[in-house]
């Protein structure tokens, strides 16, 4: 992981705001939010694996599946999954008859980041700053 400081950590935002700002740029929403954080993503490759940026942010009045949030902005930072080919040994099922974990346990969850993405990534978080700030 590389935290790449910026001038929008600890900014208030609308999620709503943000999302109409940052969705056309190529960034998602992180399958990983709960209802009081959640990650703006930017996938930059999927090289052996994948590389994206990563923009962490928390509620700050309500929850996030709730009309008109406010979030604080955390440190973006760059990441690198590294997911193992084949079959995972340790996949498992639910309690539920129908229900299995699907996903494959990462190689190595927080693998080291290409160097050529690292200036891409940091360009990236300049231009954001940009979009919100200015």
């Amino acid at each position: 992981m590389i935290q790449i400081p910026s001038k929008i950590e600890g900014r208030h935002y609308s999620l709503y705001n943000l999302e109409q700002s940052l969705k056309p740029k190529g960034f998602q929403i992180g399958g990983n939010w709960d209802y009081d954080h959640g990650s703006f993503d930017y996938k930059i490759s999927d090289d052996e694996g994948y590389q994206f940026l990563r923009i962490p942010f928390t509620a700050v009045d309500g929850q996030l599946d709730s009309a008109g949030v406010t979030v604080k902005l955390g440190r973006p930072f760059l990441m690198n999954h590294v997911y193992q080919r084949g079959l995972d040994d340790y996949a498992s099922s639910g309690n539920l008859a129908a229900s299995f974990n699907q996903f494959s346990e990462p190689q190595e969850k927080d693998a080291e980041f290409p160097e050529e993405y690292i200036q891409f990534g940091k360009q990236l978080v300049r231009d954001i700053e940009s979009l919100l700030i200015d």
